[in-house]
C-alpha cells in the first residue's frame, strides 16, 4: 500500500530541493568565472594557454581530492553543517579571486574554491536519500543536478555583463558575496532528518520499499567506510564517473574560448552562445530522473534503472563529439555541441541519480563523494590536455575526439563493473 506525504514533509522537501539547486546554481557561476573571464585574466596577468589549463584545473585537482574525506564527515555530521560551512569557504575564496595579483595567488584562490566546493553534490545525494522514499529518487536529484547546467547556462550573458561592465574582478567579488548570503540562509532553515522528531506515519513512508539496512540512524563507522571499496559498484562508479565529468569539465573550462578562437566568435556573442548547449544540457539532467523513476515504477532494479541511461548518455556523448570536432559550420558545431551536453548530463543525472540507491543512506554521502573523486581527478585532466593542445596545434579538434573517446572507456566500466547494490555487512 503507497503512504501519502504529509504537509510537512512536503514543504521539506520543495525547501530542500530549492536551496540546493541555488547553492548548485552559485556553485557554478563560480566555476564558470575563469572561463568567461580567460581572454581578459590571461591579458592582464600574462598567461599562456598551458597557465590557463593549470589554473584551471587547481581548482578541480583539489576538489577532486577533497571528495575522499568530505563524504565520511558528511555521513557522520550531516548537510546541514558542512554544505553551510562549503558555501561560506567556497564563495570567500571566489571572493578573494578578484584581488589577486600573479598566477600563484590565483592558485591559492582555485584550490580554496575546489575544497569549499567539495560537498555540494555528496551532501545533494544525502538529503534526498534522507527525504524522499526511494522510488521517487529520482527527479528531485535530477532538479538539483541540473543546477550543473543552468549555472553555466545563466553564466555567460550575467558574468559577461558584469565582467564587460564593471571589470572581471568586480564580477568574482559580486558572485562571492552571494554564495555567503546563501551559506548563511541554508544554515538557517534547512536540518538534517535526524534532528526532526518524525510521526510514525513520516518515518513509514520515507522508509517503504527500503531494504532493512537503510532504516539505520547509527553513524557511518570507519570500517564501513573503507568496506566500500570492496565492491566492484564503488568502482565503476569511479572510474565511469571520469567520463561524464572529463566532457563536462572540458566545455565548462573551455567552451567560450573555443566559440571565440576556433569558431570567430565575439566575445560578448559567445556570451549568449554557450549559454545554447547548457541550455541542452538542464534538459538532460531533468528528463532522467523522470526516466529512471519510471523505469523503477515499472519493475526495473534501481540500478539498473540508472546503469543504462547513463551508458546511453556517455556514448551519445561521444557520437556527437566527433562531428562537432570536424565540422567547418559554427552554427553546426554549436548543434553538435549542444547534443553532446544533452547525453552527457543525461549521464551525469544518472550517476547522481544512482547514488541515492546504491547504498543505505548513512553511506551514500561517502559514496557520492567517492563518485565524484574519481570523475573530478580524471577530469581535472581536461583542461591541461585541451590547453597544452591547444597551445602546440592550435585547434581543439584533437581535444575534442580525446573527450569522445574517454566517454566510450567510461560507458564500458559502467556497463562490466555496475551491478549491484553496495551493501555495509
Amino acid at each position: 500500500m503507497s503512504l501519502m506525504r504529509s504537509k510537512r514533509l512536503k514543504k521539506v522537501q520543495y525547501v530542500a530541493v530549492a536551496l540546493l539547486t541555488i547553492a548548485g546554481i552559485i556553485n557554478y557561476l563560480d566555476r564558470s568565472t575563469l572561463s568567461i573571464a580567460n581572454t581578459a585574466i590571461s591579458g592582464d596577468l600574462n598567461l599562456t594557454p598551458t597557465e590557463m589549463g593549470l589554473l584551471l584545473s587547481a581548482f578541480s585537482m583539489a576538489y577532486a581530492w577533497s571528495q575522499l574525506p568530505i563524504g565520511v564527515l558528511l555521513d557522520r555530521l550531516g548537510s546541514r553543517i558542512m554544505l553551510g560551512c562549503g558555501l561560506v569557504l567556497w564563495s570567500a575564496a571566489q571572493l578573494c579571486g578578484g584581488l589577486v595579483n600573479s598566477l600563484s595567488q590565483f592558485l591559492v584562490a582555485r584550490v580554496l574554491l575546489g575544497i569549499g566546493e567539495a560537498p555540494q553534490f555528496p551532501a545533494g545525494a544525502k538529503v534526498v536519500s534522507e527525504w524522499f522514499n526511494i522510488k521517487e529518487r529520482g527527479k528531485p536529484t535530477g532538479m538539483f543536478v541540473a543546477s550543473s547546467c543552468l549555472g553555466p547556462m545563466l553564466a555567460p550573458p550575467i558574468l559577461t555583463a558584469l565582467m564587460l561592465t564593471f571589470g572581471w574582478r568586480i564580477m568574482f567579488v559580486s558572485v562571492g558575496v552571494l554564495g555567503i548570503v546563501v551559506g548563511v540562509l541554508w544554515y538557517i532553515v534547512y536540518r538534517n532528518r535526524a534532528d526532526v522528531e518524525l510521526t510514525q506515519e513520516e518515518t513509514d513512508y520515507l522508509d517503504q520499499d527500503s531494504p532493512e539496512q537503510d532504516k539505520s540512524t547509527k553513524g557511518l563507522t570507519w570500517a564501513e567506510w573503507r568496506g566500500l571499496f570492496g565492491h566492484w559498484t564503488t568502482w565503476g562508479m569511479i572510474f565511469g564517473f571520469m567520463g561524464v565529468i572529463y566532457m563536462l569539465w572540458l566545455y565548462l573550462t573551455w567552451l567560450p574560448g573555443y566559440l571565440v578562437t576556433e569558431r570567430g566568435l565575439s566575445i560578448a556573442r559567445a556570451g549568449w552562445v554557450v549559454a545554447i548547449p547548457f541550455l541542452f544540457g538542464a534538459a538532460g539532467l531533468l528528463s532522467v530522473g523522470w526516466v529512471a523513476d519510471t523505469l523503477v515504477k515499472r519493475g526495473v532494479e534501481p540500478i539498473a534503472s540508472r546503469k543504462w541511461p547513463i551508458v546511453v548518455g556517455l556514448i551519445g556523448a561521444a557520437v556527437f563529439t566527433i562531428p562537432a570536432a570536424y565540422t567547418p559550420s559554427a552554427t553546426l558545431a554549436v548543434v553538435y555541441i549542444s547534443a553532446t551536453m544533452f547525453f552527457t548530463n543525461f549521464a551525469s543525472g544518472g550517476a547522481w541519480a544512482m547514488v541515492s540507491v546504491a547504498a543505505p543512506p548513512r553511506a551514500v554521502a561517502s559514496l557520492g563523494s567517492f563518485q565524484n573523486f574519481g570523475g573530478y581527478f580524471g577530469g581535472s585532466f581536461a583542461p591541461i590536455v585541451t590547453g597544452y593542445i591547444v597551445e602546440t596545434t592550435h585547434s581543439f579538434v584533437n581535444a575534442l575526439l580525446i573527450s569522445a573517446g574517454v566517454s566510450l572507456v567510461a560507458a564500458v566500466a559502467y556497463i562490466v563493473l555496475v551491478r549491484r547494490r553496495v551493501t555495509l555487512d
